[in-house]
């Protein structure tokens, strides 16, 4: 096999990964976007802050942080080794590491988490929890919608590298 056909290939099952990773990520979020979150919104404040709480410390696990991260790493692998394919291919490639990167961990880092921290400090039974949680319910969806909207485009991208 030349080298030129190694990197090729490479690229391909980098960009297969990717897909597959950002397509993963996509799901998760859409799955609080679409189910536990409303869910959390039809409880008691104090119940739902206590329990997003919870759910903020049972993520931080390492099946969690190789799907998040891992796709990241993969997705910038992916881009470069795309420079072995054809030009279109390798820009759509690139252009969806930036999209994953971007619009899912660069999201995560400046909006989702430090909502979290900031209910994290809270206490579930204090007297501010009524307005933080309704504050935190609406912003940290919002941008867990944009996350899920990046994860999925990115994924396709990803795909569409490999068409």
């Amino acid at each position: 096999m030349a080298n030129g056909d190694a990197m090729a290939t490479l690229a391909e099952v980098l960009a297969f990964a990717s897909a597959l990773g950002a397509g993963l990520m996509g799901g998760f979020f859409y799955a609080f976007s679409g189910l536990v979150m409303p869910a959390l919104g039809q409880r008691p404040t104090r119940e739902a802050a206590a329990a997003m709480q919870t759910i903020n410390v049972v993520v931080l696990n390492p099946l969690f942080f190789v799907l998040f991260f891992g796709t990241a790493l993969i997705g910038l692998g992916s881009a470069i080794s795309a420079l072995a394919l054809p030009a279109d291919k390798a820009a759509v490639a690139t252009v969806a590491a930036v999209v994953y990167v971007a619009g899912c961990v660069g999201v995560t880092m400046a909006r989702n988490v430090p909502l979290n921290e900031e209910l994290k400090a809270a206490s579930a039974d204090g007297p501010a929890i009524e307005a933080l949680w309704r504050r935190y319910l609406r912003d940290w969806t919002w941008w867990n919608h944009m996350r899920t909207i990046a994860c999925v485009l990115a994924a396709a991208g990803f795909m569409l590298a490999l068409a």
